[in-house]
Parts: structure tokens; sequence; C-alpha cells
């Protein structure tokens, strides 16, 4: 649907988000940090309407949405939840590093977890869910499948994700130039001005 917008929201920081452990289907809660980074997102979505709100079923995405005000209007989707990491859940990219020199995560993916092709299926049947609101989206979920799903929406290889950097408790909107799909902020914190 052309003129519609699509506000992505990372959930705020967890104790695992801070120390860059891969955080995958692990129901991590929010710490004290991104409970207030979740409160402050208030103010950022404050006056917009939105057609359709969706929340991941994990606690850290469902927590900003309802710190956020959102939560009356949420429906929980599993397709938001975040990347199955297999064997490498819980350890940051350093430790499975110290094992496999070059891995790369958005190259290589997670031994004896999801796919990054699976991974985007989830994030387009999202997409398709989105573009049948009937107005502007509000997604809350985690970094690494929201960034697969802005790549999927710009019509990029989900690889491509790998390039866009989504701090917790960050928001980006993805909507249209013209026909074109498009990205029109980005990686924004909520104290920076939000929308």
């Amino acid at each position: 649907m052309a003129g519609q917008r699509v506000v992505v929201v990372r959930h705020g920081e967890t104790v695992w988000s801070s120390e860059l452990r891969h955080t995958g289907r692990t129901d991590v809660p929010l710490d004290d940090t991104g409970r207030a980074q979740a409160m402050a997102l208030r103010d950022a979505l404050a006056g917009h309407a939105f057609a359709q709100v969706l929340t991941s079923p994990l606690q850290r995405a469902a927590e900003t949405c309802r710190l956020s005000g959102f939560s009356e209007s949420a429906v929980v989707v599993d397709d938001l939840r975040e990347w199955d990491y297999g064997a490498y859940e819980g350890l940051t990219s350093a430790e499975i590093r110290a094992k496999r020199p070059d891995w790369r995560l958005f190259r290589d993916g997670p031994r004896g977890g999801e796919s990054l092709d699976e991974l985007a299926g989830r994030a387009r049947r999202v997409i398709e869910r989105i573009r049948h609101a009937g107005g502007d989206a509000l997604l809350f979920a985690h970094g690494h499948v929201l960034r697969v799903l802005a790549a999927t929406w710009l019509e990029l290889p989900a690889a491509a994700a790998e390039r866009l950097m989504l701090d917790a408790a960050a928001l980006g909107v993805l909507g249209y130039d013209r026909e074109w799909t498009a990205m029109l902020r980005w990686n924004v914190r909520a104290l920076d001005g939000g929308l």
C-alpha cells in the first residue's frame, strides 16, 4: 500500500544484549535500562495512529510494547521472534570466532539454528500481513529479525541486513518514495527525537 509507514521498534536493553550475546529464543527480560528505554518510547510514538500493532511473543519485546503504551492493541505474532541461533545461543561473536575465526552470522548462519532463508521467509510473511493493515503498522521485535525485515522490505538480499545496525530501543521507519519501498528513518533513539 503506497504511502503506508511501518515503524519498527527493537526491544529495550537486556543483560544479554548489553553483553552482546546472541539472544534468540531465550526469553530474557528487560533490565532496568531497558525498561527506562521502553518508557521513553511512549513520547516518541505519541500522536501516531497505527492500523496494526504487532509484537514478538518474547517478553523483552512484549514488555517494550507494554511500557511504550501499545499492549492493548497489540497482536502477538510468532514470526516476529528473533533468529534461532541454535548452538550459538547465548554466545558472543568473539566466543564463536574463537572456534570459527572467519565466521559471519549473515553469511554462515548459526550452527544447528535457523537459516537466513528461513528467517527471511518469516519476514516476508510479516510484510504480507502488514501490507493488508489498511494503514500504518507498528512492530515490536528484535534486532536481527527487524534488520532482515527491513532488507526484505527494500527488496534487497536478506544478507544486506548485516549492514543495518539497530540499537536497543531504537526505531526505524519503512515506507515509500513514490511507488518504491524506502527506508525513511533508521536506528533512531527515542531520546534523540523519535519519529
